[in-house]
């Protein structure tokens, strides 16, 4: 057997370098690029390797170890799960600043490779620099913590143990059920130390996402519920989007009149004018989805987790009414005393699909749903609608973006009060042009996400939306897309601190307290200028006043060469109705009676919930 002598950095450079998929028919690297922050535990080995294929692997330079991971998710979502990511780090530090990215891609089943450096497997210099040490336990550092939010987790100890432990990741992050990340701690040691390799071990491979067939008897049992009912509902999720299963989705539903609510990571598969479109479901969803899923019969839920936003803390549906989930994931697809359709969505679709010949929902509720969605788009006209208020509403200025954006600009969003804005107000033009991480509720996924959606496709622009507090808390990407060339349009909506809970705290009868910036414990309130702090760091700014001011700087962002930021003071007290109930912990005994009332009100919304497991 021919065999090539490298180090185990060297060999793990080599075999991700060989590594390819196929996208739209064109072969395409799976693992594109390399977001590093070099330090103790990766700066000589790791960082020697890739500096040999900087031209065939990039790698960027990132600001933070927690945003370059978040851009290396963004690029993941972009992509569809098509090509991943690899984010490196430093021990200690470096390695736990990325364990919240790893968070947001495990609870959001996306794709990203994260390598940490790790301190000696023979322990002669322990302890060093930045090491934790365990008394009862000296295995056990950092990255450990990452077990808890990754789906492949492993340690080298011996050069030899990337040859099986890279393919299993690799597979584990190409595969619809398990996607999530993969982490491998890398001792600098062992990085250093050289193995005679297989040569086959190179050898260019063309991955392909399986596509799992659905269960014949199971999909029978789906097919007769489905034919049964009179009033269906369909929940297209996260799923059909990254299985591709939009269009096939879309026909049918147009074939035999079903209507299609959408959760937050499906949104955007379908466009806001598609004939079987009924809008958002859930928590941030509309008043149309909410209303059909309220008298629905069967729910036929499609590449979903289904969580508390999307369900209404399980209050949106009809105790006594019937699921069928079709999801890749026997997890996902058991919940709730569904009827469990285990198998790729457009996969199970296309089997579906025959079966349904000749079966149309009855006419009465395919009409339903078209006319609460059409009042339900009426009143998105009045919400966007400018006034003479001073300051405008979220709504607004959403409006105002997404009259603006192009058909292909897509729009990037996470924590905050813009998730609910955006879901009800953003009109979807073009497939796959929305971007809402919610899943982990991750404030500062945004800009990062932006970096690494403008990397994943240079023929669009991302657009970003954020509130002050997320700004705040992460916005050094601003300055790695100035860097790298990568261009964002962001807005910042400046509401005064962290609005959206201030509006849950206040609605459950504590007055606001910590939340708005007013209302914090601070010698003097004030208001950062954004335009300015996002001006140092090299991007082109405005700051404007009003909504024709914000119209004309989109206008003028969209001519310029390098990430606009354009900030506006919005309100932080108007919101979008066409909420469902929420399951949140109130306390029972309170000295303030609005809080006892609240809780007294929780208490009769449980009694709607659904009972599951």
């Amino acid at each position: 057997m021919s065999t090539i002598r490298m180090t185990m950095a060297q060999a793990l450079v080599r075999y991700l370098c060989n590594q390819f998929t196929m996208v739209d028919g064109k072969k395409v690297p799976l693992f594109p690029g390399v977001f590093a922050i070099f330090g103790h535990g990766n700066v000589t080995c790791l960082s020697e390797a890739l500096e040999a294929v900087k031209d065939t692997l990039p790698t960027w330079r990132g600001q933070n170890e927690q945003s370059m991971a978040l851009a290396a998710i963004g690029f993941a979502k972009a992509t569809r799960r098509r090509q991943i990511m690899v984010a490196t780090s430093s021990i200690g530090p470096g390695a736990l600043n990325m364990i919240t990215a790893a968070g947001v891609a495990h609870s959001n089943r996306l794709p990203i490779l994260l390598l940490a450096g790790d301190t000696f497997v023979n322990r002669r210099p322990d302890p060093v620099m930045q090491q934790v040490e365990h008394y009862n336990n000296p295995t056990i550092n950092v990255n450990d913590a990452f077990k808890a939010v990754t789906r492949y987790w492993d340690r080298i100890v011996h050069p030899e143990q990337i040859i099986s432990s890279l393919p299993q990741a690799v597979a584990t992050m190409l595969d619809p059920a398990d996607c999530g990340p993969a982490f491998i701690a890398l001792p600098q040691d062992v990085q250093e130390l050289a193995c005679d390799y297989p040569e086959v071990f190179f050898a260019e491979t063309i991955h392909a996402i399986p596509r799992p067939r659905p269960d014949q008897d199971r999909l029978a049992e789906a097919i007769k519920l489905i034919k049964n009912a009179k009033r269906p509902l369909v929940i297209s999720g996260g799923g059909v989007r990254y299985s591709g299963a939009e269009e096939v989705l879309g026909a049918l539903a147009i074939k035999h009149g079903l209507p299609v609510a959408e959760t937050i990571a499906g949104k955007g598969g379908l466009v806001h004018n598609h004939p079987a479109h009924i809008g958002p479901l859930g928590i941030v969803g509309s008043t149309s989805a909410n209303a059909l899923a309220a008298e629905a019969d069967v729910i036929i839920a499609i590449g979903t987790r289904l969580m508390d936003f999307t369900t209404g803390s399980w209050t949106c549906f009809k105790p006594d009414a019937k699921f069928v989930s079709i999801n890749a994931a026997r997890w996902d697809a058991t919940k709730h005393r569904a009827l469990a359709v285990v198998g790729d969505a457009k996969a199970t679709l296309e089997e579906l699909a025959p079966a349904l010949e000749g079966w149309k929902v009855p006419d009465a509720w395919t009409a339903k749903g078209k006319s609460e969605f059409a009042a339900w788009d009426k009143m998105l006209d009045g919400f966007r609608k400018p006034t003479n208020e001073p300051v405008p509403t979220y709504a607004q200025v959403v409006g105002v973006i997404n009259d603006k954006a192009g058909d292909r600009d897509l729009l990037i969003t996470a924590a905050g009060g813009l998730p609910g804005e955006v879901m009800k107000n953003w009109r979807v033009k073009t497939p796959h042009t929305f971007d809402l991480e919610f899943g982990f509720s991750c404030m500062g996924y945004e800009i990062s996400a932006g970096w690494g959606a403008a990397m994943a496709d240079p023929t669009r622009t991302p657009i970003v939306m954020i509130g002050d507090g997320t700004y705040m808390m992460m916005n050094s990407d601003i300055y790695s897309t100035v860097l790298s060339g990568h261009k964002m349009i962001l807005i910042v909506c400046d509401n005064g601190g962290y609005a959206v809970i201030n509006r849950l705290q206040q609605a459950k009868g504590t007055p606001g307290f910590n939340n708005l910036i007013k209302d914090s414990k601070v010698k003097e309130p004030f208001s950062v200028n954004f335009a300015q702090h996002a001006a140092s760091m090299g991007a082109l700014t405005r700051h404007v006043d009003s909504l024709a001011d914000l119209a004309s700087a989109m206008d003028w962002a969209k001519t310029t060469d390098r990430t606009t930021v354009i900030s506006i003071v919005s309100d932080a007290f108007t919101w979008t109705p066409g909420d469902a109930w929420w399951d949140v912990g109130v306390p029972s005994v309170s000295s303030r009676k609005s809080v006892n009332e609240q809780h007294a009100t929780q208490i009769e919304g449980r009694k709607k919930q659904r009972v599951g497991v």
